[in-house]
């Protein structure tokens, strides 16, 4: 799909998770199908070490035994190169993975590459939106335009629903 082009929508709970692959900040390659089976979550964010990227992934960081203590496998993605994805890791400690969604495939499979604007500029980049994926591979939940501040709490809310 072409940025011109895009009139994507973010896809909603009930809807399949579209079939994806990325590879991981450890140089392994991830899909949904090495999750089928599984109940996991893929959290949209924009770009690494910035000051909202780094609060939200601090966030999860900082409350990871108890959002695996639901049972789920969690996952950052975004569009940065892995080499971005390890430095972001290393710097903040984070225990979970990160994946590149180079060429932003996934995000606009999502529904989440959006047209942005700041400071008088308008480009496409991700809607940082969360969404739970059962293990059927059917999206339970999605929140949307989460708040970095915000978002580890409403996370916790919905697993625990």
């Amino acid at each position: 799909m072409t940025q011109q082009a895009q009139e994507t929508r973010r896809l909603e709970a009930g809807q399949p998770a579209p079939q994806w692959q990325m590879a991981a900040d450890d140089g392994s390659s991830m899909s949904s199908a090495d999750l089928a089976g599984e109940r996991y979550v893929l959290y949209f964010y924009p770009k690494d070490d910035t000051p909202g990227c780094t609060k939200q992934a601090c966030g999860i960081r900082d409350n990871i035994g108890r959002v695996t203590a639901t049972g789920v496998k969690l996952f950052g993605v975004s569009p940065d190169s892995v080499r971005s994805h390890v430095k972001f890791r290393d710097k903040y400690a984070l225990p979970y993975p990160l994946l590149s969604d180079d060429g932003h495939r996934v995000a606009e499979a999502f529904g989440v590459w959006i047209l942005k604007q700041f400071a008088g500029r308008s480009y496409y980049g991700n809607e940082r939106s969360t969404f739970v994926i059962g293990p059927d591979g059917v999206i339970e939940h999605v929140l949307p335009k989460v708040k970095p501040d915000e978002h580890v709490d409403q996370l916790l809310e919905v697993l625990a629903a």
